[in-house]
């Protein structure tokens, strides 16, 4: 049986998720990690530094630090973080917990779009 250790409001398309009685939801577990690491990247400004960063390299760099920043995070097994960066909307990150196994998120940078 897995605790419930992690708790958190769920956050939805950058809103708080509420329910029928307007009462938030909540994420626990993987999804609580998931949800902070989605947020600590967007959080940090280096999401944003890809939106105007054309250079090959220079992305490669950015993306190096976010691989950095994830990895801060106590809760991740070091060294598992990766990075899928194929899609040009949004970058899929997976990473193995110390207790709850691998998440999975997505962070979406593709500029909006009139």
């Amino acid at each position: 049986m897995t605790t419930e250790k992690y708790s958190d409001l769920l956050i939805v398309g950058g809103a708080l998720s509420l329910d029928v009685g307007d009462q938030p939801h909540l994420t626990n577990t993987r999804a609580s990690i998931a949800q902070d690491v989605k947020h600590m990247l967007m959080e940090s400004g280096l999401v944003t530094k890809l939106l105007a960063q054309r250079s090959i390299p220079l992305r490669a760099d950015v993306y190096t630090e976010m691989e950095l920043l994830i990895e801060t995070d106590t809760r991740l097994v070091p060294g598992t973080i990766k990075l899928d960066t194929s899609n040009p909307a949004y970058i899929t990150i997976n990473a193995i917990t110390f207790e709850f196994g691998l998440i999975n998120t997505e962070v979406d940078y593709a500029a909006p779009t009139s």
